[in-house]
This record gives C-alpha cells, structure tokens and sequence, in this order.
C-alpha cells in the first residue's frame, strides 16, 4: 500500500490541481491533501474556509479511483516542526508530492521521499490568477474544475471576494 501527501492552500482548488492529482493517483493508492493555511479564510489572498476547500476538492475529486483523504493543516509558523505536526494531522505516508521549495526542503531534511510533479499551465491556473479574475469580472470558470465552479457559487464566493477586497 503506498500513500502520497500533496499540500496547497487551494484559493481555489484549481484545474492545476487536478492535473497534478491524477498524475499522482497513477503513482499511488491513496492519496492524503493537506488544506495548507486551513485557519486563514475572509481575506483577499485567502478568501476561502478550509471547510469550503475541503468541499471543493471532494467534488472534484469524486471520480478519481483512489481512497483520498482530506486533512485541513493549520499554520504553527515554525519551519523546524512544521513537518512534525503535519505527520501528525494526517495518516502516514511515503512520498511527498510538491514544487514549494520550502516544503522540498523540510521533508527533504526529515529524509522523506520528495516528487516535484510537472505543472499543468502554471502562468494561467494559478489561485493567485483565478482570484484577480474573480475581483475583475473576468472569465475564471474555465480554469477550475466544474464542481469547483459550482462550490464558488453556492457560497458566492466571488461575491465574498469583492466585498473583502474593498477599501472604506
């Protein structure tokens, strides 16, 4: 049985996500998410609850053929325990499957195996890109996946969005 972690803040889950997902799904037979920054919600750059992350990655992930386990992980801003405390948020796992050079470098250290998947057409899906889209009025549908479309919807998020991101 092996079992790979993947880790991101997912504001919003993204249809690079997914790539990276079934990429990884071809490698293992579970798969453990870790909802980074799972405290951090109602704000510009993180407009999103864990709960509504752990709702969109759920959906879209319905039709994946792999046990996946959704785990929110809270910041404890301490690098050299960081690793420490996210073993013991989620069930153990082999591999580890990131491109965050700070996370590459904490699980490296621990000697935990580390996969740099290929990115799925960074410079568009990005959350960072979807968010300044959302705030312009601009198409962002298209670049998450359906489910995920409909999840931003059902919470109006894209309202929330805009609301935050207003000054007085």
């Amino acid at each position: 049985m092996s079992r790979g972690f993947y880790i991101g803040r997912f504001q919003p889950y993204h249809c690079g996500h997914q790539s990276v997902l079934e990429h990884i799904a071809a490698c293992v037979d579970e798969i453990v998410i870790g909802v980074g920054s799972a405290q951090l919600s109602h704000e510009v750059d993180n407009p999103f609850t864990a709960g509504e992350r752990v709702l969109m990655i759920t959906r879209a992930l319905e039709a994946l053929d792999r046990r996946i386990y959704v785990i929110p992980i809270e910041d404890i801003q301490r690098n050299a325990l960081w690793v420490s405390h996210v073993r013991s948020m989620s069930p153990p796992f082999s591999t580890v499957y990131t491109n965050n050079p700070l996370v590459v470098q904490l699980f490296a250290e621990t000697g935990i195996n580390v996969v740099s998947p290929d990115m799925y057409e960074r410079h568009t899906h990005s959350g960072t890109e979807i968010r300044r889209r959302m705030l312009n009025g601009e198409a962002w549908e298209h670049l998450v996946p359906l489910s995920v479309a409909e999840v931003i919807q059902e919470i109006r998020g894209v309202e929330r969005l805009r609301n935050i991101a207003r000054s007085d």
